[in-house]
This record gives C-alpha cells, structure tokens and sequence, in this order.
C-alpha cells in the first residue's frame, strides 16, 4: 500500500507576484496621470486637423512642441528656464525660512501668537500685485525685489501651516512628554517635530505652489529674461503659440519639483500609518 500526501505550492510565488504587482503599480500610477492632460492635447489636435477651429488664438499641441523646440535650439529656453529656476530658488528658500520660524514661535508661545499673527494675517489678505510698486520703490526693479515677492508668497503657507501644526497636536502626546521631564528642546525634538512634520511637508508644497504663481508677477517687473518675460513678449508680439509654450513649462517645473519635495520627504513620513484609498501602498 503507498499512500500520497498533497504537497502545497511553492510559497516562493507569492512574494514574486507581489514584486511584479508593486513594480507595476510604480509605473502605472505616474502613468495615469498623464492620460487626462494626453487626452485633452489630442482632441484639441484633432478638432484643429479637421478643421473645427482654426487654431489661431488657441494652437494645436503640435504648434506648441514646435515652438517649445525652436526656444531650446536657439538657447533662448534654457536661459529663461534658468533664470526663473534661480528666483524661485531664492524666494522660495527665503520665505521657507522666514515662515518656519515665525510659526514655529507663533505656534508654541502663546503671547507670540497673540502678539505676531493678528498682523500676518492682515499682512496675507494683502493682494501679490498690490506689493509690486512698493517692491520697486524699496528694491528697485532687478533682483532683489522680485525674489522678495516670491518669498513673500512662500512665507504665509508655510507660517500658517506650522503654526496650525504645532496648534493641533494631541495634548495627550504633550502631557507624555511632560510626564517624562522632557526639557523643551527635548520636547520639540522627540513630540512635536514628529507631529508636526507631514503638516510641515504641505505646507511646503503649498508654498511652492504659490512661489511659481507670484514669480509671473515677479517677471512682469521690467524682466528681460525668464518664462514670465515670454509670456508677456508672446503677448506683445501676438504668439499665442510662445504663450502657450511658456504656460506648458511652468506646468512641467511646478509639477517637477513639487515631486522632487514630494520623494524627498518621503523617508521622513513611513512612520505614519495613515489611510491610503484603494488599497494603496
């Protein structure tokens, strides 16, 4: 008599499969958020190629590579790319610093709070154009001025979302700390920046978002160079076509180095165990 007993299946399968699932959701999940902007390119090129619109005031995608292709070829386009990169930076590093800071102190002293935000929030209803004339009488119209409004429009986002950070922590996470006699630099190190931090990593995107919105208002200051200068040069000159290639580029860029920030703070959040809709990892 021989008796037969069922093996199992190799366990080595699984981890495979879920190797192949997670390398195709890496690239899959970039690649589905092109498909909205892809799809509204390609009806636009086809209603002008079938005569729909004659693609005058609005040109087909295909007129905007085109023009997007003879900027990089006279080098006209790497030297505005460049320039503008270089305010952005600037503003951007300037204002990150100023609003850490000030919300960082607003948010965990109370008197501070009472003392600076009632002014910074008079200070942020105040429109972005409405800083340019003074901008210019202080700082005149080179450098200095426009990468002050850019920073500018980085400092309230970041100001506000720390200070709300800080704000919203538990109070029974404090009360921990206190139970151990943390000092208060340990406190800071060991509670609050932990839960502070994917706070503190919007509040960044955010106001990244608003440092390349004001550096087109920082451009338009007698600019020589930069996308802001194309768009106003294209609109001048009657280029639709250069308007919408300056347009396609600061999408690209905000996108670009929001998704730089993005990776970057990455390692500093797998901490978190926060939701993910759809199963996501």
């Amino acid at each position: 008599m021989s008796i037969t007993l069922d093996t199992p299946a190799p366990a080595a399968e699984a981890p495979v499969q879920q190797s192949l699932s997670g390398r195709w959701q890496r690239f899959a999940r970039p690649a589905l958020g092109i498909v909205l902007p892809l799809t509204l390119a390609l009806a636009w090129e086809a209603a002008v190629w079938a005569g729909w619109s004659n693609g005058r005031l609005v040109p087909p995608p295909s007129r905007v590579i085109a023009t997007i292709a003879e900027l990089a070829q006279s080098g006209e386009l790497a030297k505005h790319v460049t320039t503008t990169l270089i305010r952005v930076a600037a503003g951007f590093g300037f204002g990150v610093i100023a609003g850490t800071l000030l919300g960082a102190i607003s948010g965990y002293w109370g008197i501070a709070r009472r003392l600076l935000d009632p002014t910074v929030q008079a200070l942020r209803a105040i429109p972005s154009i409405a800083w340019v004339p003074l901008f210019i009488l202080w700082l005149g119209i080179f450098e200095t001025s426009k990468v002050a409004l850019i920073a500018v429009g980085v400092f309230f986002p970041v100001y506000l979302g720390v200070m709300g950070a800080i704000l919203s922590v538990d109070r029974k996470i404090v009360e921990v700390g206190r139970t151990f006699r943390l000092s208060g630099p340990a406190m800071i190190r060991r509670i609050l920046l932990p839960a502070v931090l994917p706070a503190y990593v919007v509040a960044l995107r955010v106001g990244l978002g608003l440092g390349w919105m004001f550096v087109v208002a920082a451009e338009f200051m007698g600019a020589s160079e930069g996308l802001g200068y194309l768009l106003i040069d294209g609109q001048q000159l009657g280029k639709p076509a250069q308007i919408l290639a300056a347009i396609t580029i600061f999408a690209l860029l905000g996108k670009t180095t929001d998704w730089l920030i993005e990776r970057f703070t990455a390692p500093l959040l797998r901490w978190q165990d926060a939701f993910r809709p759809g199963g996501e990892t």
